[in-house]
C-alpha cells in the first residue's frame, strides 16, 4: 500500500480526532492537510503508520488550540462549534462514544478544559488509545497522561450532556418540532419544549445573532412562532438534517444559500436547548453561504427587498 493509500485509509479517523480537539470543520481539515504534508516530507518509514499520523494531528491541533483560545476569548456573543453534518470516522464497537462526543454540548464542556486535557480525554476516551499512545502524542509520560484523563473525566462528568436514549423518539420529536416551527405554531412549540429551556444564537459579529440566551418556553415559543413565517415570506426555508450527531436543520434563502443551522437537544421528550450558528464563517463546508444582513432587512422590513 502507498503512502498516499495508507494516509487516504486513515483520514477519517484523523479528522475526527481533530475536530473534537478543535470544535472547528476549516481547522480540523487544515490540521490533516497538515499532518499529510508531514508524513510525505518523512524520510524515514514509521513503524506503526496509525500512531505516527494520530500523534502528529493531535500536535498540529494543540497547537492550533493554544492559538485558538485567545481569539475564543474575545468572540462577539457566545462561542459555538462549528456544525458538522456528518462524522467520517465509524467505529461499531464505540458508536455510542463517538456519538455523544461530536455534540455540540460534549464540544462546549471540552472547550473547559486545557488543551493538552481535551486532546488527552479524546485520544483515551473516545477513540479509545492506550496510554502509551496518549503519551507519545501528548508529549508527557503516562502518569502525567493518566491524571490529565482523570482531571478531564472529573470536568466532562460535573456537566455530562444528556440526550434522549431512544433515537426514534427524538427523531419524532424532533419532526413535530420543525412541523410546529414551519407552520409558525407558538402554542405547539411551546408544548414541545422544555420549561428551561435555552436557546443560544452564534454570529460572532458577522451575522445577526441574539443579543443574549433566550430561556424559559414560552419565550422561545414565542420567539421561534413569529420569526420563522415572517422568514418564509421572503422565501427562507429549511430541511433537517443531523447535526453533530444530534437533531437540527439547514437554513437556507431563496437562492439555496445556506443562512444558519439550528440543532436540538432533547431529553425526557422535551426539548431542552436549541443552538443556531449564523456566523457565515462558521458555514463555508455546509454549502455557498447567504447574505445573512440582507435577510435579516427583509424580515425586519416585512417584505422583500
Amino acid at each position: 500500500m502507498s503512502r498516499t493509500e495508507e494516509f487516504q485509509e486513515l483520514r477519517p479517523l484523523l479528522f475526527s480526532i481533530a475536530y473534537r480537539i478543535l470544535g472547528s470543520v476549516g481547522e480540523a481539515e487544515d490540521a490533516v492537510q497538515e499532518t499529510w504534508l508531514r508524513y510525505e516530507a518523512t524520510a524515514t518509514e514509521p513503524r506503526s503508520v496509525k500512531a505516527y499520523l494520530s500523534t502528529t494531528v493531535t500536535r498540529i491541533a494543540i497547537d492550533v488550540l493554544r492559538s485558538a483560545r485567545v481569539r475564543r476569548e474575545e468572540y462577539v456573543g457566545a462561542w459555538l462549534p462549528e456544525p458538522l453534518l456528518d462524522d467520517p470516522y465509524a467505529d461499531p464497537e464505540r458508536a455510542a462514544e463517538l456519538a455523544e462526543s461530536v455534540s455540540m454540548a460534549a464540544l462546549l464542556l471540552l472547550e473547559r478544559l486545557s488543551p493538552l486535557e481535551r486532546a488527552a480525554f479524546v485520544l483515551r476516551e473516545v477513540f479509545d488509545f492506550g496510554f502509551p499512545e496518549v503519551a507519545a502524542a501528548v508529549g508527557r509520560s503516562e502518569a502525567a497522561c493518566r491524571q490529565l484523563v482523570s482531571r478531564a473525566r472529573r470536568h466532562m462528568a460535573a456537566g455530562r450532556p444528556r440526550f434522549e436514549a431512544d433515537r426514534e423518539e427524538r427523531e419524532k420529536l424532533a419532526s413535530r418540532f420543525f412541523e410546529a416551527l414551519r407552520e409558525g405554531d407558538v402554542d405547539g412549540l411551546r408544548g414541545l419544549l422544555a420549561a428551561d429551556v435555552s436557546m443560544v444564537g452564534d454570529g460572532g459579529g458577522k451575522a445577526p445573532q441574539l443579543a443574549r440566551a433566550v430561556t424559559g418556553a414560552q419565550n422561545v415559543a414565542r420567539l421561534l412562532g413569529s420569526v420563522f413565517p415572517r422568514m418564509a415570506r421572503i422565501e427562507v426555508t429549511f430541511e433537517p438534517h443531523e447535526l453533530n450527531g444530534q437533531p437540527g436543520a439547514i437554513f437556507h434563502d431563496r437562492d439555496g444559500k445556506v443562512l444558519h443551522t439550528l440543532a436540538l437537544d432533547i431529553l425526557d421528550g422535551r426539548v431542552q436547548t436549541i443552538r443556531t450558528v449564523i456566523n457565515p464563517e462558521k458555514l463555508g463546508h455546509v454549502g455557498p453561504v447567504a447574505n445573512a444582513w440582507a435577510i435579516h432587512r427583509e424580515v425586519q422590513a416585512g417584505r422583500p427587498s
